[in-house]
């Protein structure tokens, strides 16, 4: 996307940027959660019933705004939500008054919310439909062939030449062009922003933010209300961004370097490095000082995650590997580095499949099992207890060191956080781990919040003495089925 430019650099020289790191959260909270295409209402329960007494930070949530339908046989695929025909809060999630109800339903309990927003492009052409007109979830209709979008309204004016992306070493097609041939916008959409900071919201993650130039949305940033105090926003509060930059190293052309000074940037490699050594590619102990020197943003810029809506199709380390996804996702919580996001997916057999939908193409709700997991195609590794109870360790751990950083120099590592919290791996598939650690804790018993829960005065799963003066004997087989323990401080019994 480029920017109407003379207008843009005038502005560009009286304003400076201000930085949207701070998600946010309220005290005792933190972690975002990817609700990925769940309606509003199904939000709103599971902050009340969950991910806010769960002490989870916030949600993000897919895009909310109108988009084009795209009918594969009977059903729907997730990407059709990137292709937007207005700005009308309407979807298969929900309308405005039901995001309003969700806004105000998870802000009461301590979650804040993040809308992913298309502010690049909007739909393609529609070849399959036969008349070349797209018809939206909301009623709205366009031509993308024309550049005709009457419903926000866009026409021609709006957008910038066509042209196809067709050198990736080129940073002027990747950010004037067309990406996968969906119409390039020449102007952002502060008004719709603003709106949904008026409805509650705490930031957005930035959809393509790579495909537009940072001077570009800099200004649109800037030009942003603060939150909506009626939502419990201190007064001047400025909205989080998490943007998207593919970035998979030195030989990129644009990089995720020239984004940060903006808010939070998606940090792809963390993402490539912990699945690859949990995958047993790559061994644990060279985890030891993973970040900037390894070529990743520093800690505060950084958006990091195991997995996300994307590579979960392609390569990355998923929840459809369990034991290890549970380890890598324990290791993410529990090791002082970047903002953590957590995936919530679908089953899905291929690429394109969407959300588990009705014979209507309604989305269904999730049920929730008698143990606390999802049901009716959802995944909600969010819900899992050995990631659940990670973002309480790293609640109680908050701002601590890494420290008592232990291995065997190969695929067994533990250390501690501060004197408050300790975690174990082994990810040796042929050998136990049974070692004496120094954990930094206070002397005393405590429930490993892996295998179980502190229930009153007792254990659940494993328990783990601490000794007067630090140490512990650490047990975990080979076979066991989590490769990790963990305690903190609220688990002593």
């Amino acid at each position: 996307m480029a920017f109407i430019r003379g207008f843009g650099l005038f502005l560009l020289a009286l304003v400076s940027v201000q930085c949207q790191h701070n998600p946010h959260f309220w005290a005792g909270h933190s972690g975002i959660v990817h609700l990925f295409e769940w309606k509003f209402s199904d939000v709103a329960l599971e902050c009340e019933r969950f991910l806010g007494p769960r002490g989870y930070g916030g949600v993000q949530l897919s895009p909310v705004n109108e988009y084009v339908i795209v009918q594969r046989g009977s059903t729907r695929p997730w990407w059709e939500r990137y292709q937007p025909v207005s700005f009308k809060i309407v979807s298969r999630s929900g309308n405005e008054q039901d995001f309003l109800d969700m806004a105000r339903r998870c802000n009461a309990v301590g979650v804040r919310l993040y809308v992913d927003i298309i502010i690049n492009h909007m739909a393609m052409h529609p070849g399959d439909y036969g008349d070349g007109v797209g018809h939206g979830v909301g009623g709205s209709t366009s031509v993308p062939r024309d550049r005709d979008f009457p419903a926000v309204p866009f026409s021609s004016w709006d957008f910038n030449p066509s042209c196809q992306i067709s050198d990736w070493n080129n940073a002027i097609e990747i950010r004037n062009c067309e990406l996968f041939g969906l119409p390039d916008l020449n102007q952002g959409l502060p008004w719709f922003l603003d709106h949904l900071i008026d409805l509650g919201v705490a930031g957005f993650r930035v959809d393509a933010a790579k495909h537009m130039w940072p001077q570009d949305m800099e200004i649109i940033f800037n030009r942003l209300k603060n939150l909506n105090t009626g939502f419990g926003f201190a007064a001047g509060s400025r909205a989080f961004m998490m943007q998207e930059v593919i970035d998979n190293g030195p030989h990129e052309v644009v990089r995720k370097y020239e984004y940060m000074h903006l808010g939070t940037v998606t940090e792809f490699m963390y993402s490539y490095y912990v699945g690859r050594a949990f995958g047993g590619n790559d061994a644990l102990v060279w985890l030891q000082n993973i970040g900037e020197d390894w070529g990743l943003l520093p800690s505060i810029d950084a958006l990091v995650f195991i997995d996300n809506h994307d590579n979960q199709r392609d390569h990355a380390l998923t929840h459809k590997s369990p034991r290890a996804y549970k380890m890598a996702t324990a290791f993410a919580a529990a090791f002082p580095f970047g903002q953590l996001r957590i995936m919530r997916s679908f089953f899905f057999d291929d690429r394109d499949q969407g959300p588990p939908e009705d014979i209507n193409n309604n989305i269904i709700s999730p049920s929730i099992n008698p143990d606390g997991s999802c049901g009716n195609g959802w995944v909600c590794e969010h819900r899992w207890r050995q990631i659940a109870n990670m973002i309480r360790f790293r609640n109680v751990c908050w701002g601590t060191p890494m420290v008592n950083w232990w291995s065997n120099g190969n695929n067994k590592i533990a250390f501690g956080r501060g004197n408050c919290g300790f975690v174990a791996f082994n990810n040796e598939g042929q050998q136990d781990m049974l070692e004496v650690l120094q954990t930094g804790l206070p002397g005393g018993v405590y429930c490993d919040v892996i295998s179980g829960d502190k229930v009153g005065n007792a254990c659940t799963g494993k328990s783990i003495q601490v000794l007067a003066d630090g140490r512990a004997s650490i047990n975990i087989n080979r076979d066991a089925e989590d490769g990790v323990i963990a305690i903190h401080l609220e688990v002593i019994v």
